[in-house]
């Protein structure tokens, strides 16, 4: 039951919905005055009451219906002078309405708690076109990514400097200021008026003190003194492009609506040497190739639908990333690059100086892709033209099929997408926090950097965090001091960096393969594919490097070819019409040739078959030598 919010409940007692429905619009909305797509519907609360009335010396006093002006906010009776009020307001051009920018009162809120941090939304918070504080509750994964991203760095130098460069309701910033501590310094900045209020309510919600920018909100006080210390969250309202060139930051956050190249040069300018720069991007209908000349657009890249889209939209992206840290003399190691249903993380480290930039920006080159089988290759290295480009792909299809094969994707970044040590220390801190979410995939992320197949995970101890390399120089563990290896806001000389990588190579596998090849994509019909599981189990066998992937669940990582990867799926798949044949295990050992190895379905096929006509009773068997035909044996 629901009471009328325009009748005093003694008039109009409350309730089920179909009842109020029905007295709302005969009552109320048949009368109403219309501007500018609103209502101003009749009143008859106790807003303005009526001169009483002297009946026998009583005095008799009534509430009477009257209606609220949108723009003054003026009581009136009449509805006729209501609407003549309304063309006053309009001849003086006074237009805009008062209650349209009004926010709205706390009670509307909606209090969302994660990671042991609450922060208060918006009821229309998961549409970004209608609300100014958009918060996806299906990105909690990326956050706890990025906050285990974070989590390294503070333990590599302290405390860091971080800035969430588009807040919205500031929980990635309140996460990071909450579980981390004195070991970083959070700034979250926005550009809407509206979010930087609702990020100082979310931080007041958390016992956090507020740091008011002086620069752009000078008339503002400092919460807390401007004490510095642990609970203070310095908020800025500036474009993100602006607080990144004015400021110098150890870790950058940019999660833009859509892509997110408008702010990469801002971000590289000013970002410290090997500080880290992680970038959400959820324009995945460019990315995924669905609006090809978007991506051609944004990225200056080309991009066609294949079976492994969404590594290609990683690798578009880190493309990207590289040109513009190129731009600014600095170079990146990718230490994760994401790509899942709703968006496409890339985390980075920036290694400052022209040499770097030169490693990096070679790593960017274009892709060869066959449209009839998939293969694809990367174009070598050089600046001579090749005769024919069809040659440096495995496959001959060129040769077989008519007309133009192959298409030249990219430009695209060709190393590696995941850094091993890197991605242990972070599943070291998910567990640690207990982000369930986020350790299944750091876990297959790891199977997938080393491109081994799944077994038992074994995280490395404190101990042994020392014997992980990044950037040719180690970082800081519990056995080796950051302040030995690492300056915290400044500059070391190229002499010290190259003394120190020389001095502590360590031994390091190969890069993963490039791509993955789906195995659903290549079955062939009328077979039954084995198990993927086992099917990795025979590839490995063959001496191929092999591991699943998070790209596509039916998605396998080798450095096979794709001629090699057919030949063993053909191997080890059974055909579909094994038992659907009374006679059909006899001739089917005819089919295979010498030397092949007989799967173990068929040969259990074959001697149940060859038992149940020895049990037959008054049947004699024949016994054939070799000499006879298979179609007498069938006979």
């Amino acid at each position: 039951r629901k009471p009328c919010p325009l009748c005093p409940e003694e008039k109009f007692r409350a309730c089920y919905s179909p009842k109020l429905h029905r007295h709302l619009q005969n009552l109320h909305w048949k009368v109403s005055v219309e501007f500018e797509g609103y209502r101003m519907c009749i009143c008859h609360l106790s807003c303005l009451p009526v001169k009483p009335n002297l009946i026998g010396g009583q005095a008799l006093s009534k509430m009477g219906a009257h209606y609220h002006c949108i723009i003054c906010s003026a009581t009136i009776v009449r509805r006729t002078d209501m609407i003549g009020h309304i063309n006053r307001h309009v001849n003086k051009g006074e237009t805009e309405s008062r209650f349209i920018t009004v926010r709205a009162p706390k009670s509307s809120y909606e209090v969302v708690k994660e990671s042991a941090t609450d922060v208060q939304v918006l009821p229309n918070h998961s549409t970004p076109q209608k609300t100014d504080s958009y918060f996806n509750p299906k990105m909690k994964l990326n956050r706890q990514l990025i906050f285990c991203a974070l989590a390294v760095l503070a333990g590599e130098r302290k405390p860091i400097e971080c800035l969430d460069a588009f807040g919205a309701t500031g929980i990635m910033g309140l996460q990071w200021a909450k579980h981390l501590r004195n070991s970083v310094k959070v700034t979250i900045n926005d550009c809407n008026e509206n979010s930087v209020t609702m990020i100082k309510e979310n931080c007041h919600l958390n016992k956090m003190k507020v740091k008011l920018n002086i620069r752009e909100e000078g008339n503002d006080e400092t919460v807390g003194n401007g004490e510095e210390n642990s609970d203070t969250i310095e908020v800025t309202k500036m474009d993100a492009n602006v607080v990144m060139h004015l400021r110098s930051f150890d870790f950058i956050h940019l999660d833009p609506y859509g892509s997110s190249v408008n702010y990469l040069d801002s971000a590289f300018r000013n970002v410290r040497n090997l500080g880290i720069v992680s970038l959400t991007s959820t324009d995945i209908s460019s990315l995924y190739a669905k609006a090809q000349h978007v991506a051609f657009r944004h990225y200056g890249c080309n991009i066609v639908r294949t079976e492994y889209y969404k590594e290609l939209a990683a690798r578009t992206v880190i493309a990207a990333v590289t040109r513009a840290a190129a731009r600014c003399n600095k170079g990146i190691e990718v230490l994760l690059a994401v790509a899942l249903e709703h968006f496409v993380l890339v985390v980075v480290r920036v290694l400052r100086g022209p040499t770097p930039a030169d490693d990096s920006a070679k790593k960017v080159r274009y892709l060869i892709h066959c449209q009839w089988c998939e293969e694809r290759v990367f174009q070598k290295e050089g600046n001579m033209v090749e005769e024919n480009p069809y040659q440096q792909l495995p496959c001959d299809c060129y040769g077989s099929m008519p007309g133009k094969t192959a298409v030249l994707l990219g430009p695209l970044w060709s190393g590696a997408l995941f850094n091993t040590g890197f991605l242990r220390r972070m599943l070291l801190e998910a567990m640690q926090y207990g982000l369930d979410e986020a350790q299944s995939l750091l876990k297959t992320l790891v199977s997938e950097s080393e491109c081994t197949a799944p077994r038992h995970l074994c995280t490395h101890g404190p101990g042994d965090e020392n014997k992980q390399e990044e950037c040719g120089v180690y970082i800081s563990t519990l056995n080796t001091s950051a302040e030995s290896y690492l300056v915290h806001g400044k500059r070391k000389s190229e002499e010290v960096l190259r003394s120190t990588a020389k001095r502590q190579r360590p031994e390091h596998s190969a890069e993963h393969p490039p791509f993955y090849y789906n195995i659903h994509r290549h079955s062939i019909k009328g077979m039954n594919m084995p198990k993927l599981n086992k099917f990795l189990h025979y590839l490995s066998e063959a001496g191929y490097r092999v591991s699943r992937t998070h790209f596509d669940p039916m998605g396998v990582r080798t450095n096979a070819p794709l001629a090699q990867f057919k030949t063993v799926l053909m191997q080890y798949s059974t055909p579909t019409y094994v038992g659907a044949q009374a006679e059909g295990p006899v001739h089917l050992p005819g089919e295979i040739h010498v030397g092949d190895e007989v799967p173990a379905a068929t040969a259990i096929k074959v001697e149940e078959a060859e038992l149940a006509e020895d049990d037959k009773p008054g049947v004699t068997t024949p016994v054939f030598t070799q000499s006879y035909p298979t179609h007498c044996a069938a006979d």
